[in-house]
């Protein structure tokens, strides 16, 4: 695994551009089985809409996949006062401390509308290629401007 620092080595993001990022749990632990936590990281993402365009999410048990247009700020500034609102959230319901996120997260940057649209049918499709349910619509933890 490479250090932040050289993954983040060339990166540069761009007002008003789509990203799809992913962010995994610290160690991949399953914090999102548990509904409540759950919901709290959706309530993240509500009160992160002033700074981002979401377009579609998927909340999966131990990670978070995330499509949005960047609004004013840079796309680490979005991850980190993501990661930061519901890390200090899910501590306080849960009693705990601790960071509960992986230091590092995935990015891609897309390029045309059909990346867009592909990038949101994968993300909303996760959990049924995940095997968690058999229909979209059966799974509480995702949405979708498209749908």
């Amino acid at each position: 695994m490479y250090s932040s620092k050289k993954l983040l080595t060339g990166r540069y993001t761009c007002e008003n551009q789509f990203y799809s990022v992913t962010i995994c749990t610290k160690k991949r632990t399953q914090i999102f089985k548990n509904f409540e936590s759950a919901c709290i990281a959706i309530r993240g993402l509500v009160y992160m809409q002033n700074k981002v365009n979401t377009i579609c999410y998927t909340l999966m048990p131990d990670h978070l996949h995330w499509l949005f247009q960047l609004k004013d700020l840079p796309l680490n500034d979005v991850v980190r006062q993501y990661k930061s609102i519901t890390t200090v959230n899910i501590n306080k319901f849960n009693y705990s401390n601790g960071s509960i996120w992986q230091q590092n997260y995935f990015e891609h940057k897309l390029r045309t509308e059909e990346d867009l649209i592909n990038q949101a049918r994968y993300i909303v499709a996760n959990p049924l290629r995940a095997k968690l349910v058999n229909e979209v619509g059966e799974y509480p933890f995702w949405d979708c401007v498209y749908l």
